[in-house]
């Protein structure tokens, strides 16, 4: 074998970097268990353990929250949690960009705003276009931006122009909404968030993992950014009133002290900083933490690591630093005696630690402005903000720019507070204080401070995203109990185990123990390669990742029975073992490389067109392949060449009882039996055609919109019964089916599916009550009910429905390139595609047919695209395998009749394609019955595209190509 050294190389520095980042989810999980231990069932204390580790250095001198960080992260379906796609409300940042009460271009927003809400594949942006050309042909969009954007758009300036302006203009505010929201979700203290922009420039996609209120994150994530600046004491001018305070919170711990009492607060952080929108300006201190009990055992200034009087008698509007888990209680203190201040005095944190090990935080003391008693100036009259580096290239600033009325109000603020500092707020954080030193004429200005180069871009991002004022809407939403997630992993580690045995025993039974345990070593190693690469990337693993996982372990079962298909047949002619070994890998190669390949390529278009669960199947799918061709094809390789060179190994036949009982030469004549299959095929297309027309298919809210809920109760329950109940509620648009066991059900509505408001989920949640009292347990609500909700907006089903037959059309299309492309002869590539299509067309034929009676759920939504392509990468495998061995033949036997070619080739192969559709089915099977409900509908479609692409790799692809390469070569004939 050449190159044999990389290879090795190759293979022990992968070893190692999968050793290294899988080495972070053990040593986690030790800390976990750890907490766990000490917290004994209590949250807030496994909370408390993990936190007080978290800037320590515990593992390589990282510290624990960077080990948590590399861990492999549980997706929502095994953790639990909440999923949100978030539309940025385009038509308001339009509409303040553009300042006119043109009654064209009001209209043509509003038909843009409701074609968006009942789903269209187009963005906001190219929505509007097309409506105001429409409403007004010889309309101008200049003439409407030309006023408020002079600098970048001209009353020259064509449409196109002005709609590339308006969509950087919307990417900046989502660029904006993005750093809002990354920022807000640190805060709220959740472990390996996911934050990402998706394809359109006004959505966003957030991962919550271990989420249990999803109330609180819909109020976090649709608040609108709120930037202020602020006046500032200078904390010696309070210092009586803190004097007093102290020596009032002394006698107030004295007394708790002395009695035990424990009073009570509206509402604290869970060991942690207050979160709220006026901070503690408000009565009603938080509405993101859940509320508690504070014990006040020391007076108000003994709670500072470090108090302004401390502080050298720099003055400035910092009380002082207080470590994150005091807070609770200086914030405590603060409402408690908040009418020893003036009235116009509010106190906020800096939204940052100051420290190294992330643990203390800073108090400032803000002035309220004229009668409101409120912020001095707010965040709209920013129109632009710059973070560079000063004039000497060290230290970092941000400039910005205001508009005519900010500029006049911020000269006559910074003229009156030289000296003293504006503090830069944004949700109630202060994210900079800085001194003035002059008057600030004209509306430019600078900040300095201790900024790195992230932290100014940050700054300049706070600027910025009070420049519009842009709402932010859930269109979609999932939501996943933890003990539902509990179950899927209790699922999916017993079918994966399961799996794994069954395929161990299957190779040995075929090639016998040691060719056996070969194979089983190389798809362990190729497990471990899979995990490893996962946790390198810092990916989530999700229920259809580790279904995708066993599948690609499956598939390259394919791999290593090719190779040892072929060295049967090298032994078959008289060859020493060595040799055997030799040609068969060799030989094998090229179906190999090609067959993963075209599987990598349905991969990619599932990663460039999925989202979520669809995309982490297809990256887990693609590494899995292509770390079973470094196994199967190089490293089961060196282990035979090393065993035989010391000698051993020296007798294997790749043969047992069982596979000599089983198989034997073949002689079908498929080209021959194919006209009566292909017959078959037909009448099938046509029943489902008809099938597709009167019964349809199970369309889930993926594709239509609207709302899932899981609900468990404590009996079994008649989905029709359950049906009745709700219909008086919700109208024909519910419908109830059984998930799992026969005392939890499924509860499908696009009941006011169209409706924003923020009490619609309450709402519904309260209709889901009082509709199904009767079955839930006494005493219960019905939240204890809901295992997990899912709601999809009208026109995020209208994007997965066309990236669903985008996805398809491309890979069809990709697949007959490369076949073209490798094999050189269109016969082959039109033979694949027909193939392909029909074993994509067989899956959505048979889910119409059988959705009304099979005892699971059998929807078309995400799950199920994902299914058809996997199917069309899996089954491509068939077809590159016969027509490579054609290739071969037609190479090896110039004179053999093409027929002849054929029908030797499939022949060849047939052992091939029983050997790997037997472990396939095998392993679907396991994963059918133990996998869970999650991916029971998926592994049922793959089941059937293993089936009907064996049938159609021999008795569709390999005639229709047979067919066109007979009319060439007539041509060619009567050519000549």
């Amino acid at each position: 074998m050449q190159n044999k050294g990389f290879i090795r190389v190759f293979s022990i520095i992968l070893t190692a970097i999968c050793l290294f980042y899988l080495s972070f989810t053990v040593v986690g999980r030790q800390y976990n268990k750890k907490a766990d231990q000490y917290a004994n069932g209590d949250l807030a204390l496994k909370n408390h353990y993990l936190d007080s580790l978290s800037t320590e250095k515990v593992y390589l001198n990282y510290t624990l929250n960077q080990v948590r960080e590399k861990e492999i992260g549980l997706g929502l379906d095994l953790k639990g949690g909440m999923n949100v796609i978030l539309e940025i409300n385009a038509a308001e940042v339009l509409a303040s960009l553009a300042n006119t009460d043109d009654p064209q271009f009001n209209q043509a927003l509003r038909e843009s705003v409701n074609q968006n809400r009942r789903g269209s594949s187009s963005d906001f942006i190219s929505l509007f276009q097309q409506n105001y050309e429409q409403i007004n042909p010889d309309g101008k969009l200049a003439n409407i931006y030309s006023i408020t954007m002079p600098d970048r758009v001209t009353p020259n300036s064509t449409n196109d122009q002005v709609i590339a302006v308006l969509r950087a203009e919307l990417s900046s505010v989502a660029d904006n909404s993005f750093n809002v929201l990354a920022t807000r979700i640190d805060r709220f203290g959740v472990v390996a968030p996911n934050i990402q922009r998706l394809d359109r420039a006004e959505r966003i996609l957030v991962e919550l993992p271990g989420i249990t209120e999803p109330e609180r994150v819909r109020n976090l994530l649709q608040g609108s950014a709120n930037l202020e600046f602020w006046k500032t004491y200078n904390v010696n001018e309070l210092g009586m009133y803190l004097n007093e305070l102290n020596s009032r919170s002394s006698e107030y711990a004295l007394a708790m002290r002395t009695s035990s009492m424990v009073e009570p607060t509206d509402s604290v952080a869970e060991e942690g900083l207050i979160e709220t929108e006026d901070s503690l300006a408000t009565e009603d201190l938080t509405e993101l933490e859940e509320e508690k009990k504070v014990i006040i055992d020391k007076s108000f200034i003994e709670y500072f690591n470090e108090p302004y009087f401390a502080m050298s008698g720099i003055g400035g509007p910092v009380l002082g630093t207080v470590s994150k888990l005091d807070t609770a209680s200086v914030n405590f203190l603060l409402q408690r005696y908040k009418t020893l201040f003036p009235a116009d005095v509010n106190f906020k944190w800096g939204f940052k630690a100051i420290d190294q090990h992330e643990t203390y935080f800073q108090l400032f003391a803000l002035k309220g402005d004229g009668s409101s008693r409120g912020p001095a100036l707010t965040g709209d009259v920013v129109t632009n903000a710059k973070a560079d580096q000063g004039q000497n290239g060290t230290a970092w600033e941000v400039s910005m720019t205001m508009n005519s009325a900010g500029a006049s109000r911020w000269a006559t603020i910074t003229g009156a507070e030289i000296g003293n500092s504006i503090a830069i707020v944004l949700d109630g954080y202060v994210y900079s204080a800085p001194r003035v030193n002059d008057r600030i004429e004209g509306g430019r200005s600078s900040i300095s401070g201790d900024f790195s180069s992230q932290e100014a871009q940050d700054l300049e991002n706070v600027l910025k995203s009070g420049k519009m004022q842009a709402g932010i809407r859930i269109v979609q939403e999932d939501v996943v109990g933890p003990s539902l997630g509990q179950e899927a992993i209790k699922d999916g580690f017993i079918s994966f185990i399961i799996a794994l045995v069954v395929l161990f025993i299957f190779t040995m039974m075929l090639y016998g123990f040691v060719p056996g345990t070969v194979i089983n070593v190389a798809l362990l190693l190729n497990f471990f390669f899979t995990l490893g690469i996962l946790a390198a990337f810092q990916a989530v693993l999700t229920l259809p990742g580790i279904a995708g996982m066993i599948l690609s372990l499956a598939m390259a079962v394919d791999a290593n029975v090719l190779i040892n298909e072929r060295i049967k047949e090298e032994l078959a002619t008289g060859k020493s073992l060595r040799r055997a070994l030799d040609d068969g890998y060799k030989n094998a190669f090229s179906a190999i490389f090609d067959s993963n390949l075209t599987t990598i390529i349905t991969g990619i278009i599932l990663v460039i067109f999925g989202v979520g669960a669809i995309r982490g199947f297809a990256v887990t799918l693609i590494i899995g392949i292509a770390a079973s061709f470094l196994t199967a094809v190089f490293i089961t390789r060196m282990f035979y060449e090393y065993q035989l060179s010391r000698g051993k190994w020296q007798n294997l036949t790749f043969q047992t009882h069982f596979s000599r009982a089983i198989y034997r030469e073949y002689a079908f004549d498929f080209l021959k039996n194919s006209k009566n299959v292909i017959i078959g095929i037909a009448i099938f297309v046509v029943v489902s055609i008809a099938s597709l027309f009167t019964l349809g298919l199970n369309s889930g809210i993926d594709f239509t919109g609207g709302r899932n809920y899981i609900v468990r109760f404590d009996q079994p329950v008649n989905t029709q019964d359950v049906e009745d109940a709700l219909v008086p509620y919700f109208g024909e648009s519910v419908r109830v089916i059984t998930i799992g066991s026969s005392n939890q059900v499924r509860v499908s509505t696009n009941y006011m599916i169209e409706e924003d408001g923020t009490n619609v989920e309450e709402e519904l949640r309260d209709l889901l009550g009082q509709g199904m009292a009767e079955f839930m347990t006494p005493g219960m609500s019905i939240d204890d009910h809901i295992m997990s909700s899912q709601k999809v907006g009208p026109s995020i089903a209208e994007d997965m429905l066309n990236n669903a037959f985008l996805s398809l059309l491309i890979a069809l299309i990709c697949m007959g390139l490369y076949i073209m492309f490798r094999f050189n002869n269109w016969g082959f590539s039109m033979g694949t595609v027909a193939a392909l299509a029909i074993d994509a067309f067989s899956v959505i034929g048979l889910y119409s047919l059988l959705w009304r009676v099979m005892p699971f759920s059998m929807e078309m939504d995400q799950t199920f695209v994902a299914a058809i392509l996997t199917i069309v990468g899996y089954s491509i495998n068939d077809k590159v395998v016969v027509f490579d061995r054609v290739r071969e033949y037609m190479t090896l036997y110039p004179k053999r009749g093409l027929r002849e070619l054929f029908n030797d080739s499939m022949n060849a192969t047939l052992a091939r394609t029983i050997n790997t559709g037997l472990s396939t089915i095998l392993v679907i099977i396991v994963i059918l019955f133990l996998g869970g409900d999650a991916v029971r509908s998926f592994v049922f479609a793959m089941l059937i595209g293993v089936v009907v692409g064996t049938i159609t790799s021999l008795f569709i692809a390999a005639p229709v190509a047979y067919k066109i390469m007979l009319k060439k070569n007539k041509k060619e004939i009567v050519a000549a």
